[in-house]
């Protein structure tokens, strides 16, 4: 199975495409088709038929999914978007870590 350089609930920033430089909170992954969903990034609109849950129906608003190629890793420590390593701690724990400034990632 292909892996993803991402995990739910990091943020990112958007790399490419018409969300360029919008930052988001990853809802989930997909690591079969390499796919994230970012919250408020790549919003579509969709046509939902009344039912229980949606009364009204009408014109729905949601997140579509984006490439994980598109999106960078954002390090909240540094403040910019940043590539990871892996390093491994003293009690054998192994931990993503930000390159440019070494802060721990989530």
């Amino acid at each position: 199975m292909p892996k993803v350089h991402v995990r739910k609930g990091d943020t990112v920033l958007v790399t490419t495409g018409k969300d360029k430089g919008k930052k988001g909170k990853i809802i989930s992954v997909d690591p079969e088709k390499s796919r994230v969903i970012i919250e408020g990034v790549n919003i579509v609109k969709r046509h939902a038929r009344p039912t229980r849950k949606v009364p009204q129906g009408g014109i729905m608003e949601k997140p579509a999914p984006v490439h994980s190629s598109n999106v960078m890793l954002f390090c909240t420590k540094c403040g910019n978007p940043t590539r990871i390593k892996k390093k491994f701690l003293e009690d054998g724990k192994k931990v993503r870590v930000c390159k440019e400034c070494g802060e721990v990632l989530g």
